[in-house]
This record gives structure tokens, C-alpha cells and sequence, in this order.
């Protein structure tokens, strides 16, 4: 097994802590512990109680059943916790591949989404959402793609990096192909609950579709992504035995005070959802006035949930541009280039507080540049 380097965590571990701006984050805004032990009247009295031992292997009863609440068909047996979504990832890969399988891939995508398929040895078809469609996905390409040996479709909706929101038929139509071709579907969920109409709002994959393993995590939606706790729901019990099994050669158990302060956030996740997705609203304002301004040099289709969204630079090399940004003004941009794919967009984030200061530095950066 090889994997590669992780083209965007290396460029995040190059600038993301030395840079006075990072206006690429996917995630949203962070909060203290004492801001999060106030939801509850006794949380600060009882995480001083927190046993410091080892904790369940696929997670405390009652995280599970904190997190079983978001789903409509999933109780808490149906729910297995990690160190984050990326241990998840990695798991699922492993449990359900094996050399010479094929899957097909919701691209552009985070890259272990078919980096840990290629490093065991799989056959990888990318499913392309391109611009000109909306960032919709085509369906008949999905059908075509599919192959004797496929395994397992990989999906992301709301997605990294356009913001894009699979519509309800098209979600359905999905898992329905999977069902008939008797193929896994992974979905991968971080932004949901991010909508920023919740009336949009897709069910799970999981509970849809009895084949399908839906991903989450405190990181994205709720903006907690220092507790590093993620998870899978799946009715799929192969698949979670197996990914569970596979968890006792790497985290074994999540940190004890992770758990009780995950459960703490899920039991007031409205509240987080609802700060959360006010911040990425009024950033959308910013960002709207920002690129009325400057419409001969950005475009974009503007995101409909998540944290983030995907302009497109339409003077120079985006990648030049990133890299002049962040060197003269402090401003972190993420190119195109990170998800492998070759056209002059970018990743924005809008889940940060500090964006306004970070567009107003971008902006003094655009009107000192006169080859944009």
C-alpha cells in the first residue's frame, strides 16, 4: 500500500498557522469549552468528573445515541465513532475494497475519498460535477460509469468545495441505482445541516437506503472540530463490524473528554447550527458585494449549503495568484490544483467571523495589482 502526499493538508500545513488570514477553511467557526459547557446548567461541574481511562471502542453508549438523533431510522447500535471523519474514511475504505474493485467518485472531492481506494489497489472513475451544469451531476454518466466489478459510489453532498446541494431527485435516483446494482454507497455528510434553506435539506443516505454508510463530524456544520469526533450510520451491519474491527489497529478508543463535550454540542446542535449558518450568511453578503465589484476578475455559482464555495479566477493562474496573495498580504486561498484539478477556481470559506478584515486585506491586495 502507497499513498501519496495529501496535497491539501501539506498546503495547509504549510500557511494554515502562519498567516494572519485563512479564507479557505472549511470548516466553521470555533468556540471556547467554557462557551459550550454554558449550554448546560451542570456541564462545567460534570467534565470535571470526566474518567480519564479508556473509553468504548465504538463509542459511549449515550454519544451514540446523541448522534442517532439526526437520523430518522438509526438507533444507537447503528452508529460507530472515530477520531475525526478522515479515520472513517479510511476504515470504510478498507472494509469494503479490496484489489481490483471499482468505485466511482463524486469529483472534485477531498482527496482520501479515492486516494485510500487507489492505495489498496482499486480502479477509480471519476463522476465530474462541472460548472456549466450548475455543479450538477450528470446521472446517464453515473449509469455508464458503472461496471461488473464496481463496489461502492462515493458521494458528497452538501459538497467540498463547490457548496452545491444535491437536489432531492437526484439524491433518490442515486441511492436507487445503488440499491438495484446491489453497490455500497458512501455519503459523505459533513455539511448537512447546513442549508442554508432548510427546506432543502436531503435525509441521509442511510436512512434510505439500507446499503448506504453516511458520514458526519463535529467539525463542519457544528464548527468543532477540535474534539475530533466523527462517525458512520449504516443499517449495513458487514460494513460496521468490519470498520470496527479495523478500528483496534488505529485509534482503538475517541478521548473521553472529546466524547462528553461532542455529546453536550449534539444534544444543542440547533443552537450551533443556527450560529453557524448566520455567520456564513452574512459572509455571503460580503462576498456578493465583493464580487459585484470585481466581476471582470471573479465568478462563481454561489453555494447553497456548507461552509465554502468555488470562484473561479478569470485573470492569470490561480495558483500564482494564491500564492502572491498570501505571501504579500497575509490572505490564504486554496487553488484548484489541491483537489487535482486543473481549472482556475478556488476555495473560499465562509464560516469564519474574521472574513470581513480578510476580504477588506484581499481587496487592498486586488487594487495594488495591476496585471489583475
Amino acid at each position: 500500500m502507497q499513498l501519496h502526499p495529501f496535497k491539501l493538508e501539506r498546503y495547509f500545513a504549510k500557511y494554515e498557522f502562519n498567516t494572519e488570514f485563512t479564507l479557505c477553511s472549511s470548516d466553521c467557526e470555533a468556540m471556547p469549552i467554557s462557551e459550550l459547557l454554558a449550554f448546560e446548567e451542570d456541564a462545567k461541574e460534570k467534565i470535571q468528573n470526566v474518567w480519564l481511562g479508556y473509553t468504548e471502542s465504538l463509542g459511549s453508549p449515550s454519544l451514540r445515541n446523541e448522534i442517532a438523533k439526526i437520523y430518522s431510522k438509526i438507533n444507537a447500535d447503528d452508529v460507530l465513532t472515530f477520531a475525526g471523519a478522515e479515520e472513517a474514511i479510511y476504515l470504510f475504505m478498507h472494509a469494503a475494497l479490496k484489489k481490483n474493485d471499482h468505485i466511482i467518485v463524486h469529483t472534485p472531492h477531498y482527496q482520501s475519498l479515492s486516494e485510500v481506494a487507489k492505495s489498496i489497489g482499486c480502479e477509480i472513475c471519476n463522476w465530474q460535477a462541472r460548472e456549466e451544469n450548475g455543479w450538477r451531476l450528470d446521472l446517464d454518466e453515473l449509469k455508464s460509469q458503472i461496471q461488473l466489478n464496481t463496489k461502492a459510489i462515493i458521494i458528497n453532498t452538501p459538497h467540498n468545495p463547490t457548496g452545491y446541494l444535491m437536489s432531492r431527485v437526484d439524491f433518490e435516483a442515486v441511492n436507487q441505482i445503488a440499491q438495484e446494482k446491489n453497490i455500497l454507497l458512501f455519503s459523505d455528510e459533513v455539511y448537512r445541516e447546513s442549508e442554508y434553506d432548510p427546506t432543502q435539506r436531503l435525509p441521509a443516505a442511510c436512512d434510505v437506503n439500507e446499503n448506504a454508510v453516511s458520514l458526519g463530524v463535529t467539525s463542519k456544520t457544528y464548527g468543532l472540530a477540535g474534539l475530533r469526533i466523527g462517525w458512520i450510520a449504516t443499517k449495513n451491519k458487514k460494513i460496521y463490524d468490519a470498520m470496527a474491527s479495523l478500528k483496534d489497529y488505529t485509534t482503538i478508543c475517541n478521548s473521553a473528554p472529546s466524547e462528553f463535550l461532542a455529546e453536550v454540542a449534539l444534544r444543542h446542535r440547533q443552537k450551533l447550527i443556527a450560529r453557524n449558518v448566520g455567520i456564513i450568511k452574512n459572509n455571503l453578503e460580503i462576498i456578493d458585494e465583493l464580487f459585484t465589484r470585481h466581476s471582470s476578475l471573479f465568478t462563481w455559482t454561489r453555494p447553497q449549503a456548507g461552509s465554502m464555495g468555488f470562484p473561479k479566477l478569470l485573470k492569470g493562474n490561480v495558483d500564482e495568484f494564491c500564492d502572491d496573495l498570501v505571501k504579500k498580504a497575509g490572505v490564504l486561498l486554496l487553488p484548484a490544483s489541491m483537489y487535482g484539478e486543473e481549472s482556475n477556481h478556488f476555495r473560499l470559506g465562509l464560516g469564519r467571523k474574521n472574513l470581513p478584515q480578510a476580504v477588506e486585506r484581499l481587496e487592498e491586495y486586488i487594487n495594488s495589482i495591476s496585471w489583475l
